[in-house]
């Protein structure tokens, strides 16, 4: 009596097509809000460190000086505040699952030399550039100083 109760499903299942998605085969298909992982398109980051502030679980490590990101993908929550707050918009959140890994470790990525490069001469533009600009107002001052020297003593005779 209890083995037939199940027979008009097994009926059915026989009969119809699988409910189990062909995962390896195909692709899977994330919902649209699901989180997944983050991303770093390292050489558009400017090192300013706002994704390690923003971020909860204190995964995240920067080193500007070394040109260094770097996740703790086992303390990641996947929350996303990380990718709200950079300012250059080079942190995203894909969608899926990371990779398994055997034990737990940090994932670095650095900068490519050429950039570190390009970021350095850049600097030195911007320091050369407000040294001159500092240079040309204290010469200004010095000259308004001197005018206003010589109206007094023009004023006093």
């Amino acid at each position: 009596m209890g083995i037939l109760k199940f027979f008009p499903d097994v009926l059915k299942n026989l009969v119809s097509k699988p409910v189990t998605k062909n995962y390896p085969a195909e692709p899977a298909v994330y919902p649209e809000r699901s989180r997944g992982h983050i991303t770093i398109d390292i050489d558009d980051c400017i090192s300013c460190g706002m994704c390690v502030r923003s971020c909860p679980s204190s995964t995240l490590r920067v080193n500007k000086a070394e040109g260094l990101w770097a996740i703790n993908r086992f303390d990641c929550i996947a929350c996303g505040y990380c990718v709200e707050k950079c300012p250059k918009k080079c942190l995203h959140m894909e969608p899926g699952y990371q990779e398994p890994m055997p034990n737990k470790s940090e994932e670095v990525f650095r900068k490519s030399p050429e950039v570190m490069k390009a970021e350095a001469e850049k600097r030195a533009a911007q320091l050369k550039k407000a040294a001159e600009a500092k240079k040309a107002l204290e010469a200004k001052k010095a000259a308004e100083a001197a005018k206003t020297a010589q109206t007094a003593e023009k004023a006093a005779e």
